[in-house]
């Protein structure tokens, strides 16, 4: 599943894309059928993402007239969800495509996501009311996400990726930011300090946007950026993530796995003590 940065990466993509534009929409696979049909050739004001929910922007001012209610689009890609982009004039659709969108110079299609569904601007105030808050947001307010470790008994490596807690985070930036802080990721939310937590989320409002900036997720520090290869081609080296078996970049320790709460958890039991 994209972790957060890749969602605003791709709102920034499409906002770029698409904003201002008058554009045709439609569902080859109809699941998506009649509420495509009330998008179809209005005008897209705007993308925007929340942790690793994007939302689209149907303004008011391109409605018919007597229509002035303000028309959202909700998607979760979840595991399998992706878009695809095409030039101007798209192939006929092939596979299961949930959503077409269609510019004045390209197209996407949308396919296999969890969720993609008209919303309110009710659904959407309830929406970001149950999420945590979001490191690449500038409305975020980190002291929610600081109270709810602070009264939880859970690990705080299952805190950061509750998407009730903090918005956005995956499996490579939970294990990757608790090990630069050099934290224990079962220790409970309630031993967390507030120096701690301050630390991991300056950590992850400065990792993040780099994320967001060049599609990758980049975490090893330059000192620390040589050694044994990356745990994937074309993918930047990790301190922990998927490296289970392997010595420590730091300390040579051999780096753990385990279950938790079932996602994959990597740590250095000597760094992270």
């Amino acid at each position: 599943m994209p972790e957060g940065h890749a969602l605003h990466r791709l709102a920034r993509r499409q906002q770029k894309q698409f904003g201002g534009q008058r554009v045709a929409v439609s569902s080859p696979q109809g699941r998506f059928g009649p509420e495509a049909a009330l998008l179809d050739g209005l005008v897209f004001q705007s993308a925007e993402a929340w942790g690793k929910h994007l939302v689209y922007r149907f303004g008011a001012s391109s409605l018919p007239d007597g229509d002035r209610s303000c028309r959202l689009v909700h998607i979760h890609l979840g595991i399998y969800g992706a878009f695809t982009e095409e030039p101007l004039p798209m192939p006929e659709p092939t596979g299961q495509v949930r959503l077409r969108m269609v510019g004045d110079d390209l197209g996407v299609d949308l396919r296999g996501p969890n969720s993609c569904e008209l919303y309110t601007p009710a659904d959407l105030d309830a929406l970001v009311a149950r999420l945590g808050p979001d490191p690449l947001r500038g409305d975020a307010e980190p002291d929610h996400a600081r109270a709810r470790i602070a009264r939880s008994r859970r690990a705080i490596g299952s805190l950061l990726m509750d998407q009730k807690v903090i918005a956005g985070v995956g499996n490579i930036y939970r294990a990757e930011v608790l090990f630069r802080a050099g934290i224990d990721p079962m220790r409970p939310g309630t031993t967390l300090t507030r120096d701690e937590f301050d630390t991991i989320w300056a950590d992850l409002a400065e990792l993040m946007p780099i994320g967001m900036a060049t599609g990758r997720i980049h975490v090893v520090r330059p000192e620390d950026d040589h050694g044994a290869p990356a745990y994937a081609p074309n993918r930047p080296r990790t301190y922990v993530y998927r490296r289970a078996g392997e010595p420590c970049r730091l300390c040579g320790t051999t780096i753990l796995w385990r279950e938790l709460e079932g996602r994959n958890l990597f740590w250095c039991p000597a760094c992270q003590s």
